[in-house]
């Protein structure tokens, strides 16, 4: 089975900001499709905040079986009729991988129906990022941590709804924690929010952190009863299955 995986990333940071573009030429998300397009299963592409309609239309998401999400300045000029497209496709299945800043994104929030903020800092600092559930499919592959050499630190309180799955929690050198890894269901999506990625670091050419970002890929895919239909639009059964006395 192939998987079809759309990167959206709105491709601002290495545009403006010189030292961003030396990490990351060509965006983030073509670092990330190179990295993911190497697997003879899943099948990559891009789409960016400048294209008509964010390159999110309804043909692209009715072919994505996974949509990974990265943004940060520009949360806000992402189109509520965009948001309100992808979280319908959540919705029927489509598989979400939120990364890093995009915590803050209108259809993060929007799924987890909370503030989803947090502290941060950036310092350059040391992350470990344990796994607490090594059983998870998400964290195959990974020993007991990732340690990422700088990075932007991420701390509690992260206010977001208690996850259906926690399999990552962050140490940072300067004391604070972070729920890094956390997975829920929404409709009949998987969503995953995964807190590594800020721009100004190489985060995303690291093996391991590729490692889980496959891993979620393969997780997140749709793999449910594609038979049951008419569920989500909360239809009125007028008609019962048996004879009403």
């Amino acid at each position: 089975m192939t998987i079809n995986v759309t990167i959206f990333n709105e491709f601002l940071h290495e545009r403006k900001i010189e030292a961003v573009r030396e990490i990351y030429p060509d965006g983030i998300h073509m670092a990330l499709a190179a990295a993911l397009g190497q697997t003879d299963d899943i099948n990559v592409q891009t789409a960016t905040l400048q294209q008509p309609e964010h390159g999110l239309t309804e043909a692209v998401l009715a072919q994505t079986d996974v949509l990974l999400w990265w943004g940060h300045m520009a949360h806000d000029q992402v189109a509520d009729e965009i948001v309100d497209r992808v979280q319908e496709r959540v919705l029927k299945g489509m598989g979400l991988i939120v990364l890093h800043s995009g915590h803050f994104s209108k259809i993060f929030k929007r799924l987890m129906g909370t503030s989803c903020g947090i502290i941060w800092r950036e310092a350059g600092e040391k992350e470990r990022l344990w796994v607490v559930d090594p059983t998870h499919p998400i964290a195959q592959g990974i020993d007991r941590f990732i340690e990422i050499p700088q990075v932007e630190m991420y701390g509690e309180f992260f206010d977001i709804p208690e996850p259906d799955e926690l399999i990552f929690i962050s140490w940072f050198e300067g004391g604070e924690v972070f729920r890094s890894g956390a997975t829920w269901r929404r409709g009949q999506g998987r969503v995953f929010y995964f807190r590594p990625g800020h721009e100004t670091y190489p985060i995303y050419y690291q093996k391991d952190v590729l490692q889980v970002l496959r891993n979620a890929v393969y997780w997140a895919a749709f793999r449910g009863n594609t038979a049951v239909t008419g569920i989500l639009n909360a239809p009125n059964m007028k008609e019962p299955l048996e004879e009403i006395k």
